[in-house]
């Protein structure tokens, strides 16, 4: 277990200057971090995605394109606000397909198609709590070399799977504003829906990414549910600390 994790949780709300609108004035829920995490990115048609996306939200472009992004990586070092990271469930494999979206109110945020994980715990907590579209899956990440190989297989969807290796280059760097690397990973809040159909969204807070280019080979991405065409746009992530806001209705 990462004894300083949920100090650096903690300290992320020390550096504010960076964030497009303020903190919520109520207090953070969840803090997390992810690790290891890929971000494979391929433009693809705004219709695509349209129908799959509640009519409340605008599907943002980029270049020209909207875009759909597959993010493999571990969770770790979850925590309830006021606890430490209780060990064995704290920690777990996860990967998200998504894309970006705006509500009318202006703030950007992402989208989920779908969350799998590889514990059952959480995906029962995250469904109630956060009414995400989690499904849990059989996950294995390893390093192997340089390289690191994570495969996913839906649990209960047959052929819904997702096969990666990928390594980080490069040296370190901090989106610019207005980049193409801002636009896909600087988002601070998700949206989500209830069983009424309201548009829900969940703050999140955490520093600006620090990012590295990555190779990324992928033999299968069927957890996406759309062909995805020519090589994906791929950074990498070491680590990264979070806080997380309980979804609230979007007025």
């Amino acid at each position: 277990m990462d004894i300083g994790a949920a100090a650096r949780q903690a300290r992320t709300l020390d550096r504010l200057e960076h964030r497009p609108w303020p903190l919520p004035t109520r207090p953070w829920t969840l803090g997390q971090t992810w690790e290891g995490q890929l971000f494979a990115h391929w433009r693809v048609q705004v219709d695509e995605l349209r129908a799959r996306v509640p009519a409340a939200l605008e599907v943002e472009e980029h270049d020209g394109s909207a875009w759909l992004s597959i993010t493999p990586f571990r969770l770790s070092s979850l925590r309830v606000r006021g606890a430490l990271p209780v060990p064995l469930v704290s920690s777990f494999l996860e990967v998200n397909v998504r894309t970006y979206v705006r509500a009318l109110d202006g703030r950007p945020g992402v989208w989920f198609f779908s969350l799998d994980a590889s514990s059952a715990l959480a995906v029962a907590v995250a469904r109630r709590l956060y009414r995400l579209p989690y499904t849990s899956a059989r996950i294995t990440m390893s390093q192997r070399g340089e390289w690191l190989a994570f495969d996913c297989a839906r649990l209960g969807e047959r052929g819904r799977v997702l096969s990666t290796r990928y390594r980080p280059h490069g040296a370190p760097f901090s989106a610019p504003p207005g980049s193409l690397e801002a636009f896909l990973t600087e988002r601070y809040c998700l949206y989500t829906t209830n069983d009424r159909g309201d548009l829900l969204r969940a703050e999140i807070h955490h520093p600006p990414w620090e990012l590295r280019r990555a190779d990324a080979e992928i033999s299968l991405a069927t957890l996406a549910q759309l062909e995805l065409g020519g090589d994906p746009v791929c950074h990498y992530s070491d680590r990264q600390d979070a806080l997380v806001w309980l979804p609230e209705r979007v007025r």
